[in-house]
């Protein structure tokens, strides 16, 4: 029972991390309707600005040029490239995304080598323990972290302007648009919004019990796609289940995974992806994405 509570915590810990994530991914996609596969991208790049100046400024300022790095990555990507091909055929832009992908995870790969960088987080490898459960000081920090992040979030995209404005667009972009809200600002805010959830994401993603930033630190971001995907590209209610979901199913997966050996090594990593599938098999749009209905 012991060693259930542990990955049951686990798995919610970096399931909200993996929330983060996917935010990210459902923000874009409400503000332009195309999916970022450049996130695992911007996740890198916002890691390893703060991996790099961590040692010169202090840990604290390094994570806010990170987040900021970050996110001036993603409204750059969107103003230089994504607008050029503004009214083209999503499918076209979301395989724009992908060569973006390509472009920077190569650069920023290049740059790391083969080293692991260490981002001068203060928790350490220090771990809490009650009732016989061990909990790392990370895994609370990414939680309590994620949340506060999430409640800003949301809050602002109900009660801000530019809430209001990425949900017109997100409902009728022609119409928003004829109402005055202005499409490149939202989509401009959005891409940066998701390159700073993306760059607090790579913190937790990195720290103990991991080693640290390595070049395979992106793949981590595909791990939150899923997430996206099954609570539904356009919900942000979605995206938190979602990440939850694929969070618990990963620790519990590898957690006990030499109990399912029958189903082949590395369960942990494929498990996300065969829930993602079982639960679109039954709900197409995902748990909380809004259905197409069409004329017959």
């Amino acid at each position: 029972m012991t060693t259930f509570a542990e990955l049951l915590l686990n798995g919610i810990s970096i399931g909200s991390v993996y929330a983060l994530i996917a935010l990210g991914f459902v923000v874009i996609f409400r503000a332009t309707e195309v999916v970022n596969f450049a996130h695992a991208s911007l996740l890198l790049a916002g890691g390893y600005v703060t991996a790099v100046l961590h040692d010169d400024i202090g840990f604290w300022l390094a994570l806010l040029a990170g987040i900021g790095g970050a996110a001036a990555v993603g409204a750059g990507v969107e103003f230089l490239v994504m607008r050029r091909y503004r009214g083209s055929n999503h499918s076209v832009l979301a395989i724009v995304t992908i060569g973006v992908d390509i472009l920077l995870t190569t650069e920023l790969t290049r740059r790391i080598g083969t080293d692991v960088l260490a981002l001068g987080d203060p928790w350490g490898d220090s771990v809490l323990t009650f009732g016989g459960v061990t909990v790392a000081h990370t895994r609370i920090a990414a939680f309590v972290a994620a949340g506060l992040l999430i409640t800003v979030f949301l809050l602002a995209f109900r009660f801000t302007s530019w809430g209001v404005a990425m949900r017109a667009a997100a409902e009728n972009s022609e119409t928003a648009a004829l109402m005055g809200v202005r499409l490149g600002r939202v989509s401009l805010g959005a891409w940066a919004v998701a390159g700073g959830l993306a760059a607090v994401a790579a913190l937790f993603l990195t720290v103990f019990p991991t080693p640290g930033l390595e070049r395979s630190t992106s793949l981590a971001a595909m791990k939150a796609f899923p997430a996206a995907i099954l609570g539904g590209l356009d919900s942000t209610t979605g995206a938190l289940v979602g990440g939850f979901l694929v969070g618990i199913t990963e620790s519990l997966a590898t957690g006990y995974q030499s109990d399912l050996t029958f189903l082949g090594r590395g369960i942990g990593d494929l498990a996300p992806y065969l829930v993602m599938v079982a639960v679109l098999l039954v709900r197409p749009a995902g748990l909380f994405g809004t259905k197409e209905l069409a004329r017959v």
